[in-house]
């Protein structure tokens, strides 16, 4: 089994993330570098983020690499930073959207995600223990600049003009756009209200996870202070998600509308998505001439295929946005800048979603321990028989496309789950084909326990 997921490493402290763990994997990253090479670190605000980052850095400097730690800050502004600093590698400490006890590591390039190939030379030297041996006189220096963010909000208002007034909820869930996101609104002249704005890595206010209903709260403040809308981001704001005095704005729901943004502007027609983006996607830019290409889970690969197609946008269902101009990276701030500098009102997005067709999304995860979900994904083969007639594409996981339909059933890079996620024209039909590919889930988990 491989050690990286689809965004990184996780999971829960003290079990499979400890500080030994994060002092070779220091060693195993800088090792895969030249010697005196540059390497920025930062955390979001999890408890044990300042643990496993001592860890990890006295792994580095073992290796005669340099760091510069920057504190705790959103994936985007580290993703920026390895380019526009001119860092070698970005290393950010995180478990993203994961409960408060997961932590983990993202590894950054050049503005983009580490690739499979850069991920394997780090795995095999974990697995063999070959590190570049130290001595005493050679050995890495650590530094601190806590101000580096100033370079990416300074990028974004550099871009975004916005120009109506918005009343906006920014709740970064007390998570690593904590106190930042807020700032950078606030100078773009946003009137705004923060929600959960102080760093806290116990989350005590909600999941770090922004879903329908995590922002219970969220959107009942928005409602009380008759704001616009609500930028609601996950513990590392590699992810943004948006309420109105509706409710929550599904995600394909706002993914569609921000790409058919994208096209319309740049009338750039390729899309780059994943397999686990609904269909709305399609009928929300086939009228512009859009293309969709979808592909494998993960902000790494679709950052990757959206400079290689040289698409106008790239999008995770879960609310990531990988905007060329910025980077080949999620950057979930600018994102929501761009939104609003780009509408006139909130209720277009309303009306937008009003007028496509109606399909109906769920999407749940069935609890699979890590070493045996992707057994039990191969096994699931042999329990598509009770499927009616379809289309298989195998590229991530198993998506299964009918007439009116789909479902995909993927083991998750992130957690001890394999997901099934379904779309339909139909409530009822919705319902019957997640019931059966749990069920099938479930019986090859049998097969194997």
């Amino acid at each position: 089994m491989r050690l990286f997921g689809t965004s990184g490493i996780r999971g829960k402290v003290f079990k499979r993330i400890t500080p030994e763990f994060c002092f070779n994997l220091g060693k195993a990253i800088a090792s895969s570098l030249p010697e005196k090479s540059n390497i920025a670190i930062a955390t979001d605000t999890r408890v044990t983020k300042d643990l496993l980052k001592s860890a990890l850095i006295s792994g580095i400097l073992t290796c005669n690499i340099n760091v510069v730690d920057l504190g705790i800050v959103p994936t985007p502004v580290l993703a920026f930073l390895t380019k526009d600093q001119n860092y070698d590698t970005g290393v950010l400490i995180t478990a993203s959207h994961n409960p408060p006890e997961y932590n983990g590591i993202k590894l950054w390039c050049d503005g983009m995600a580490y690739t499979v190939h850069d991920e394997q030379i780090i795995e095999e030297a974990l697995m063999w223990n070959e590190y570049r041996m130290p001595t005493w006189n050679k050995i890495g220096t650590l530094r601190y600049d806590y101000n580096a963010k100033k370079a990416h909000a300074d990028e974004l208002l550099k871009r975004v003009e916005i120009n109506r007034y918005f009343k906006v909820v920014v709740d970064p869930g007390n998570g690593a756009a904590a106190d930042y996101a807020s700032m950078v609104f606030k100078k773009a002249g946003i009137d705004v209200l923060p929600l959960n704005d102080e760093p806290d890595g116990l989350f005590p206010n909600r999941s770090p996870e922004p879903t329908a209903e995590t922002l219970k709260e969220t959107i009942s403040y928005l409602r009380k202070e008759n704001a616009d809308l609500a930028i609601c981001f996950d513990g590392d704001a590699d992810r943004v998600v948006f309420c109105d005095k509706k409710g929550f704005i599904g995600y394909n729901e706002a993914i569609s509308f921000i790409s058919r943004l994208r096209v319309q502007e740049t009338n750039k027609k390729k899309v780059v998505t994943t397999v686990e983006t609904g269909r709305l996607f399609d009928y929300a830019i086939e009228d512009l001439g859009g293309e969709v290409i979808r592909g494998k889970v993960g902000d790494g690969y679709v950052g990757h295929r959206v400079k290689e197609e040289g698409a106008s946008i790239g999008v995770e269902q879960v609310g990531v946005y990988i905007m060329p101009e910025m980077g080949y990276y999620p950057d979930s701030i600018y994102a929501a800048m761009y939104l609003l500098a780009n509408i006139e009102n909130v209720e277009e997005i309303r009306a937008f979603i009003n007028e496509m067709p109606t399909l109906y999304f769920d999407k749940k995860g069935v609890p699979v321990a890590d070493k045996l979900k992707y057994e039990v994904l191969g096994r699931v083969h042999m329990h598509l028989d009770v499927f009616p007639a379809h289309r298989t594409n195998s590229l991530d996981g198993l998506r299964l496309d009918f007439e009116d339909s789909w479902v995909l059933i993927r083991a998750s890079g992130t957690q001890p789950l394999i997901r099934v996620i379904a779309e339909s024209e139909d409530r009822d039909e919705l319902k019957e084909i997640m019931d059966m590919a749990i069920q099938a889930v479930n019986e090859a988990k049998r097969e194997l326990t």
